[in-house]
């Protein structure tokens, strides 16, 4: 069964007249009595009566209308949904965003995504790096932000975003609140308040270890605005990004003796075909000036 001759069939059960049919759906009367002949035999029966001049349904015919108006009505939406897909005019897009990155710049992303592409359905969530990743593989994410470092990049595709200091936010009256930057040995029997979605959470043990520092947590929390009180009460420090610490009562000092960045990835599955939505959040991101400085080109390649 072929969908023109669904469609002939539906016209001829219309117009109850074979030339008037042929013409609704502009083509000639033996092409579609030769396409009415062929659906008949495949159904085993004859669809209509032909009684001179007057054409009727056959009990076969009146039976399979309905199933064949729908098979019809299905195909235009599935033709409707495509189009309106590729057109971005009706794109559900997942992606899922790092919860400790600052909401500032990503609201900028997603607003410049609706003023352009106002079709896009965004159906955010938020998440560790690590669960990200996770949902990301087993398909429940079509994109994700996040940074993770020490991640092994064979099963994904990663286009930097922008890279961002790590410090130790302290409160004001701190013994290192006037300092440049704060030495990773320093931390070393500080009250320590982690942050229980911090992306570097085990991958810097191993440098503290290094530097015989030792931190033990007297507090977690999952919430940097939380965090953040804490640190300003003076219950200890926290370790995190730059544009996360906000706080009037709190300091930013850059880690030093090493260094630690993080950088803000897209990440998408390698090899798993990207929808348009991707391809438009891909487009608005570069487009993009990542905390005041226009990305650069370095790394940013077109997702494959």
């Amino acid at each position: 069964m072929e969908m023109h001759q669904v469609r002939y069939f539906l016209a001829v059960a219309e117009e109850l007249n074979f030339s008037r049919a042929a013409r609704s759906c502009e083509v000639s009367q033996p092409a579609l009595s030769r396409a009415i002949k062929l659906l008949e035999a495949e159904l085993g029966g004859d669809l209509f009566r032909r009684e001179g001049k007057n054409t009727h349904l056959s009990e076969l015919g009146q039976m399979v209308r309905p199933h064949l108006e729908m098979v019809c009505s299905a195909t235009a939406d599935a033709k409707r949904v495509s189009r309106d897909l590729m057109q971005l005019k009706a794109v559900p897009l997942k992606l899922g965003i790092m919860s400790t990155i600052a909401p500032d710049e990503i609201v900028d992303l997603i607003a410049a995504l609706k003023a352009q592409h106002p079709g896009l359905e965004l159906r955010l969530c938020d998440a560790s790096a690590a669960e990200l990743r996770d949902r990301l593989l087993a398909g429940d994410l079509e994109v994700a932000i996040y940074a993770l470092p020490g991640e092994q990049r064979d099963e994904t595709h990663m286009m930097p975003l922008f890279s961002e200091q790590m410090v130790i936010a302290v409160n004001r009256s701190h013994r290192l609140s006037n300092a440049r930057g704060f030495p990773v040995s320093e931390m070393n029997g500080e009250n320590y308040i982690h942050r229980m979605n911090c992306e570097f959470a085990g991958y810097a043990d191993r440098i503290l270890s290094e530097k015989g520092v030792t931190c033990t947590p007297t507090y977690w929390s999952e919430r940097d605005d939380w965090t953040l009180a804490m640190v300003a009460a003076g219950l200890g420090f926290a370790f995190m990004p730059a544009n996360a610490v906000k706080h009037p009562g709190v300091i930013g000092i850059p880690v030093v003796d090493p260094e630690f960045w993080r950088l803000v990835n897209l990440v998408t599955v390698r090899g798993r075909r990207h929808s348009p939505g991707i391809g438009a959040l891909v487009r608005e991101a570069m487009r993009k000036k990542w905390y005041g400085e226009q990305a650069s080109g370095a790394g940013r390649a077109a997702l494959r």
